[in-house]
């Protein structure tokens, strides 16, 4: 795993980022020397309370597979995101559903152009990350903010109310994180399935190059 690749970007957070109250790190060795050859790590986050975000690494399907009984209770539901070269061990040993692949987009610097929009207001959340929105009447017309980051990187999510569409508030908001988020030293991704076609265009128009990394990102089950 490469800290410093948008590739390796989620699971270097997870891994070694995380509060280690919500993760737990699985390691797989091989050979007399223990040598490292896999890890899987299950994190609960804030995007659904209830059903943990797991994804690994495994240079073998053997590992992936001794990952998978150690590190996934038997029964219980996990948002498994993985590279897309890694999905056939996961298909193979894994109840499956909801499955898609999602690009991952970094911001390009030389292609970034700031927008300033008087609409827009960005603060700090409770963690510290940036966070900009623009207000419609009594809601929120656009939003965005940080996922996760780590050292080298930092996730931006955005949201824009279907009401409010076609007004460029959604590239606006994620300019304006993408901005904050440069200004800390850690490179903005932007990660949008394949099939989000409105998603892809935004983040093209705001910088963003597709970095031709692909994740699988699906439900994900052990069975006993």
């Amino acid at each position: 795993m490469d800290e410093n690749s948008p590739g390796d970007a989620l699971p270097a957070y997870y891994a070694l980022h995380h509060p280690a109250h919500r993760a737990e790190l699985f390691v797989h060795t091989e050979g007399a020397l223990e040598r490292a050859d896999g890890f899987l790590v299950r994190a609960q986050t804030g995007m659904d309370l209830f059903r943990p975000l797991v994804t690994f690494r495994a240079q073998s399907e053997m590992a992936a597979r001794v990952l998978f009984q150690t590190g996934m209770p038997a029964g219980r539901p996990t948002y498994l995101t993985v590279p897309a070269a890694l999905a056939g061990w996961a298909n193979k040993h894994l109840v499956v559903t909801e499955a898609e692949l999602h690009r991952i987009y970094q911001l390009d610097p030389r292609r970034f152009q700031p927008i300033i929009n008087v609409l827009a207001v960005t603060s700090a959340g409770a963690d510290g990350t940036p966070h900009c929105e623009i207000r419609s009447g009594e809601g929120v017309g656009a939003a965005a903010g940080v996922n996760w980051q780590s050292p080298a990187f930092a996730e931006v999510f955005v949201y824009t109310d279907p009401a409010a569409r076609g007004r460029g508030w959604g590239r606006s908001v994620v300019s304006s994180v993408a901005e904050a988020v440069l200004k800390t030293g850690r490179m903005p991704l932007y990660v949008v399935a394949e099939s989000n076609e409105a998603s892809i265009r935004l983040a093209e128009a705001a910088g963003f190059k597709d970095t031709g990394w692909r994740e699988f990102v699906a439900q994900a089950v052990r069975e006993e």
